[in-house]
């Protein structure tokens, strides 16, 4: 099987989700300007990793108040700058808890407040989200889901950033679930992701 770069995976799913499910396609926006990535860099105190880079430069998210489920089960991606707003938003619910989280140390493990070093990448328009973890350690890039009522997040939902997007571009092409969810497309043309 060959593997797909993350601009490949990105675009593919975009154009699967033109012909297939176009409400959802047309939601999606490419990030113009591009983003800074020294500026995001310099705010977050920590290097981006290149996948995650090279995704922000294709994906900018969606219009304000525009939900397009495209990462399962109901996550709508960010643009850099959606992130970063974000970002700023956890720093300031949990500025009591910014410099010492109550989080484990290394990526992947368990978080019961927001951790400086978790990057939003998606949100379910509340305020859950998918972030990829920047903490130390071997899983450091995995992409976790943050539950906001039990300020808490359990285990990596996906290795890295390509390997969530592989995930949805086989559910999509081939029908199969990503996790545990199945994706549909509604009579209207949007995509959702039913949970089994």
């Amino acid at each position: 099987m060959v593997r797909m770069d993350v601009t490949e995976l990105w675009t593919n799913i975009v154009l699967w989700l033109g012909e297939h499910a176009p409400v959802t396609a047309a939601a999606l926006l490419h990030p113009s300007p591009p983003p800074d990535f020294a500026a995001l860099e310099a705010e977050f105190e920590i290097r981006l990793p290149d996948e995650l880079r090279e995704w922000w430069t294709c994906c900018g998210g969606t219009g304000a108040d525009v939900l397009a489920d495209v990462l399962p089960p109901f996550y709508t991606p960010y643009g850099a700058e959606q992130a970063l707003e974000v970002w700023r938003a956890h720093r300031k619910t949990w500025a009591a808890q910014w410099e010492r989280p109550a989080c484990d140390y290394y990526a992947g493990s368990a978080g019961s407040s927001y951790h400086p070093a978790w990057i939003p990448i998606a949100g379910d328009g509340f305020a859950d989200e998918l972030v990829v973890d920047l903490r130390p350690g071997a899983m450091r890039g995995c992409v976790l889901e943050w539950e906001q009522e039990a300020a808490q997040v359990d285990r990596p939902e996906w290795r890295d950033v390509a390997a969530m997007l592989a995930d949805v571009h086989r559910a999509l092409t081939e029908g199969a679930p990503a996790g545990h969810s199945h994706p549909t497309v509604t009579e209207d043309g949007r995509l959702d992701w039913q949970i089994r």
